[in-house]
């Protein structure tokens, strides 16, 4: 019902036959305007269309939404506002795309407080040049806007309606909606169905391919106000199974009650549990609330790792740990990384390791490395949100080794992104990053930090506060050179001639001269080590905390293999590369060893905490990490983002659903059945309970420390 106010006379066939049409192409233009935009976004990213039935629905109850917003005012209001909506609505997904195709992650509303905060500016290059490129596309994304604007006036009339019409419209809205709602409830194969994708606040990238991007964006802002439960299973029973060996049969002593073995001959080894006098069965029926009872259930269901012959081999060592930016172990050359390639290969040597990227590209690595947990797949960022509740982080190895007397230091040689001052000194470390003590790094005349900074600048301005302590000292870096984008610069320079040589694309040459720089930190702080006499006291380890994602294609030119189609490489779908891809060098690795170790089991990040602190003998409870022990009887495991996984009996696909037993493993229908579903049950929760843990403060209600 048009207003009175723009009435006129309909006596002429023609002029009604044209208002008719400019009213439907009114109240279809919203509804039309998003199921174009999210069949654009799917077609160009590769995603299933077998979801289309759930996206279209909520895109026209969305649609018929912002129409009846945009009916009952003044002719112009209404132009404007329907012309400002349809530009904002295009800018969001062509925005939402370019972040996919930098970041690997699509970003909801509740990112925006922690992008403020972070230094866009260091992705200016990437950005621009990803614009650039995109433009083809981007037009596409804007055309109903350029048709708006070209067109609006004269087709569609934007003439006013009565709120009673609005209100109509509104209504057909609602409808649709609910008719989203029971589409999306249908019976779906799959792990992650739409139904459970419209309840969690997690596995965004599942979310846009299923249910759309306007609805992850309306989720995130529901969740914002009403947080998503989450809620898991709370049969632990299956878990039991999983406490064998990859041959399959039953360790030793699997409920973990306490065992020392003898072998043939040599000393005795302890190979009781790594556990801790915590009574999680008590806590399981009196904890404050359901998830810390449900956590305390899980944990008790988990068999504990044992420990071994390595167990306290670097007791007292003084442990320097580093998370590399962007670093990926095929980049390892016996002659441009020589420190690398002898730490990689003198030490512990981890055939199968691997560092699967997950939410937030470095947090996500760090939260893996320093937690021994597996990060939130969505907002809040699981390390950000340890900074802003302050909680209890027990087992970091910063409060273990704290609690041992040691000196105990962190470093970045950037300002604050991810909220890591906050968050690091909350792990433990006396955190010093540009802006918060961290002084001797290299700044122009006016005192801004230059980018990116040196990795052996970052050693230089930090050695001393250390290297001559009285006691022992741990010291966490974080580093910068192989940040991307990998360009000609200054990190490059000291290596241009050398890399320029090589038969890579620049690109690659670039890369590979910020994996130099990383090496030559690394000689620089052995060399000041052994100057001191400290360096046979000393426990090295490092990782990356994440492959180049942006520029993946190097990886290939660097170990000749194709990972998958270059697009699905691009944007890293899992369900269309090899998994490969993500291998990596794990170093651990002391120069009192005196030969190499060579470990086969399959592992990740998130095995290194538990890991190092058996080696340095440190009490913890191996129940409560999400990783475990790589040196001990236990099974390997690595999760990847998509909830795909690799063991050492085989990989599940879980866009396929199909699980491939490792070479040399067999199993009949029935185990593998049993075997599969127990392991995706534990899978969902080494990934859904580390946010529980966040949120309830889990160690602080376990050990008070807090």
């Amino acid at each position: 019902m048009r207003s009175k106010s723009y009435s006129g006379k309909r006596s002429h066939g023609g002029r009604e036959s044209s208002e008719l049409g400019q009213t439907l192409l009114r109240l279809l233009f919203f509804p039309m305007l998003f199921l174009y935009l999210e069949l654009v976004l799917h077609i160009y990213m590769g995603m299933d269309l077998k979801y289309l039935p759930i996206y279209l629905v909520f895109s026209l109850a969305a649609g018929f939404l912002f129409t009846a917003v945009t009916l009952p005012f003044r002719r112009s209001v209404n132009n404007i506002l329907s012309k400002v909506l349809t530009v904002v609505f295009s800018l969001t997904y062509v925005v939402e795309v370019i972040a996919k195709k930098i970041l690997q992650s699509y970003y909801p509303l509740s990112t925006l407080k922690l992008a403020a905060g972070n230094r866009l500016t260091d992705y200016s290059d990437v950005i621009f040049s990803t614009v650039v490129q995109s433009v083809p596309v981007i037009l596409v994304f804007f055309l109903p806007a350029i048709f708006l604007f070209v067109f609006g006036r004269r087709v569609i009339g934007f003439f006013r309606f009565d709120l009673r019409f609005a209100g109509l419209v509104m209504g057909v809205a609602l409808v649709l909606h609910l008719l989203g709602l029971v589409v999306l409830r249908l019976p779906w194969q799959g792990d992650l169905t739409p139904g459970r994708l419209y309840n969690m606040d997690s596995n965004i990238d599942d979310q846009v391919e299923q249910l759309g991007l306007w609805t992850m964006l309306r989720l995130d802002l529901k969740h914002m106000v009403f947080p998503a439960k989450n809620d898991l299973d709370d049969d632990f029973s299956s878990l039991g199974t999983l406490g064998m060996d990859p041959a399959g049969s039953q360790s030793e002593d699997g409920s973990g009650s306490g065992a020392v073995s003898e072998p043939p001959s040599g000393p005795v080894i302890d190979t009781s549990p790594n556990v801790m006098d915590v009574d999680l069965a008590a806590l399981a029926e009196n904890g404050k609330n359901d998830d810390i009872k449900w956590l305390a259930d899980y944990f008790n269901s988990v068999t504990p790792t044992r420990k071994n012959e390595y167990t306290g081999m670097f007791e007292g060592y003084n442990v320097i740990q580093l998370v590399l930016e962007g670093f990926s172990g095929y980049a390892i050359d016996p002659e441009l990384t020589p420190t690398l390639y002898k730490l990689t290969h003198e030490g512990f040597v981890f055939n199968n390791y691997y560092t699967a990227l997950h939410f937030t590209s470095t947090s996500n690595g760090e939260c893996q490395t320093l937690l021994g947990l597996y990060p939130k797949n969505g907002n809040p960022a699981t390390m950000t949100r340890t900074g802003e509740r302050k909680t209890n982080a027990y087992f970091t190895l910063a409060q273990q080794l704290e609690r041992k007397g040691y000196q105990v230091l962190g470093y970045h040689a950037n300002s604050d992104m991810y909220g890591r001052l906050a968050s690091h000194t909350n792990l433990g470390y006396d955190w010093h990053q540009f802006g918060a003590g961290f002084e001797g790094l290299d700044v122009n005349e006016s005192g801004k930090l230059l980018w990116p900074q040196r990795d052996t600048k970052m050693i230089e301005a930090s050695i001393d506060d250390y290297i001559n302590s009285d006691v022992p000292f741990h010291v966490y870096y974080l580093t910068i050179s192989g940040h991307m984008p990998y360009s000609n610069n200054r990190v490059v320079a000291p290596y241009r001639e050398v890399v320029r040589a090589l038969p890579y694309s620049e690109t690659t040459q670039n890369y590979i001269a910020t994996v130099m720089e990383v090496d030559r930190a690394l000689k620089l702080l052995l060399d000041r080590l052994e100057a001191a006499g400290k360096l046979d006291k000393t426990l090295i380890v490092a990782t990356g905390d994440h492959i180049p994602y942006f520029n993946v294609d190097m990886l290939e030119e660097l170990t000749g293999k194709t990972f998958g189609d270059s697009k699905d490489l691009e944007r890293l779908k899992e369900g269309s590369i090899d998994f490969d891809v993500y291998k990596n060098s794990l170093i651990l690795w002391s120069s009192s060893m005196e030969e190499p170790v060579q470990v086969d089991k399959v592992c990740c990040q998130v095995d290194i905490l538990p890991t190092v602190s058996n080696l340095l003998g440190l009490e913890y409870d191996s129940r409560m990490l999400a990783g475990s022990d790589i040196l001990s009887d236990s099974e390997g495991l690595v999760v990847f983002t998509s909830r795909s996984w690799k063991s050492d009996k085989g990989f599940y696909n879980r866009f396929t659903q199909e699980f491939t037993p490792a070479e040399g493993v067999s199993m009949t229908a029935e185990e593998q059945e049993s075997y599969v579903s127990a392991m995706k049950q534990l899978v969902g929760y080494k990934l859904d309970s580390t946010a529980k843990i966040v949120e309830n403060d889990f160690y602080d209600v376990v050990f008070g420390n807090g």
